[in-house]
């Protein structure tokens, strides 16, 4: 009932657009509008996402309609019902449960709206038209490499003890951070110069879902209470960075990063300012960074060059997927950031002022 409703809804808006004498936002001299659906507001790095989006299309002409869903799955496909019921031209999506809008895309197909997935891939879908998104795999390596200098495992030092956090299990790509880390830290794991105490090596096990920080710092707490009451965790493989504060908010409540207790080396992701704070002040070690301007910038391509009858650049055509079609993809690359090179790669570029991070 719910579809059949939304498409009278649809047929019925377009019937008023063209009786007002509306143009009905034909996309691709610029005129059009563009739907941009968000997870949250509660990461830097999604606001920052939907800003940039935004002021880049609006410098090509075309109006938006930027919605936050709060990381709630039900809200994000009310929110993109309604802009194809407003008759948006395309959607640009970043998904809260990359397998909860095939319905909806189903819609917008009807409607001849050209959908982008934004950073999570969209699953079980035909009508998902690109991806633009980080080289995720590489992002894991980049975390799993940074351990493997950092403990100097390549030199042959150990054995350190490690816990692995992952992502969301409803993001495709908490797989493939999960899995690119293995691929560098799985080979000392299986020799024993990485030693996993709590045995918690699966990636359901260490799962975080909705990447929520708070779940984290709970399951730190019990990993530190079960199984390093008289042992010194070393490491820690940590997805994302605000995974990373709640997992250091454990940390510090059992007495490390004091002068007793050193603070284990701590990777991260998105490069939020909270996170680059921790940084400074030698607590989180590591993140990784994957500018949201660029990233930004490569969906708004797309759409302008669907808008326009055109074809969008894409540099990956096997790796994503989505358990229909493989999604044509753009990939940029990941940079590491740790406390030696973040002046030079955030503020040289004019990601963040300096004074960003003053406390």
């Amino acid at each position: 009932m719910r579809k059949w409703f939304v498409v009278f809804m649809i047929s019925f808006s377009l019937l008023v657009m063209v009786a007002c004498g509306s143009d009905g936002a034909s996309g691709g001299d610029g005129t059009g509008t563009v739907g941009i659906s968000m997870p949250t507001q509660s990461s830097e790095r999604w606001i920052a996402d939907g800003n940039n989006m935004v002021e880049q299309f609006e410098e090509l002409g075309y109006e938006t309609n930027l919605q936050y869903a709060e990381d709630v799955i039900e809200n994000q496909i009310d929110q993109i019902e309604n802009m194809i019921t407003r008759g948006v031209d395309a959607l640009v999506i970043a998904a809260i449960d990359g397998e909860s809008l095939t319905e909806v895309l189903d819609l917008a197909f009807d409607m001849d709206i050209p959908v982008i997935a934004y950073d999570r891939l969209i699953r079980n879908s035909e009508h998902v038209s690109y991806y633009a998104t980080f080289d995720n795999f590489q992002v894991g390596v980049l975390k799993g490499s940074y351990i493997e200098e950092y403990l100097g495992l390549n030199e042959g030092e150990g054995p350190f003890n490690i816990e692995l956090f992952a992502g969301s299990p409803d993001d495709n790509n908490a797989y493939f951070f999960f899995d690119g880390a293995l691929s560098v830290l799985q080979p000392y794991i299986d020799n024993g110069q990485l030693v996993v105490q709590s045995g918690q090596t699966d990636f359901q096990q260490v799962a975080t879902l909705r990447w929520d920080g708070s779940l984290a710092q709970e399951r730190m707490d019990n990993l530190l209470s079960g199984y390093y009451t008289d042992k010194t965790l070393d490491a820690v493989l940590s997805p994302y960075d605000g995974i990373s504060i709640g997992i250091i908010s454990s940390l510090k409540g059992v007495g490390y990063g004091s002068a007793d207790l050193a603070m284990p080396v701590v990777t991260g992701q998105d490069a939020e300012r909270p996170s680059i704070v921790s940084i400074i002040a030698g607590e989180q070690t590591q993140t990784v960074f994957k500018d949201t301007r660029e990233l930004a910038g490569k969906a708004v391509e797309m759409v302008d060059a669907l808008l326009q009858g055109g074809e969008a650049e894409v540099n990956d055509t096997q790796t994503y997927d989505n358990g229909v079609k493989v999604v044509p993809s753009y990939l940029l690359e990941p940079i590491s950031v740790d406390i030696d090179n973040y002046e030079e790669v955030l503020v040289g570029s004019g990601y963040y002022d300096e004074g960003d991070f003053d406390e």
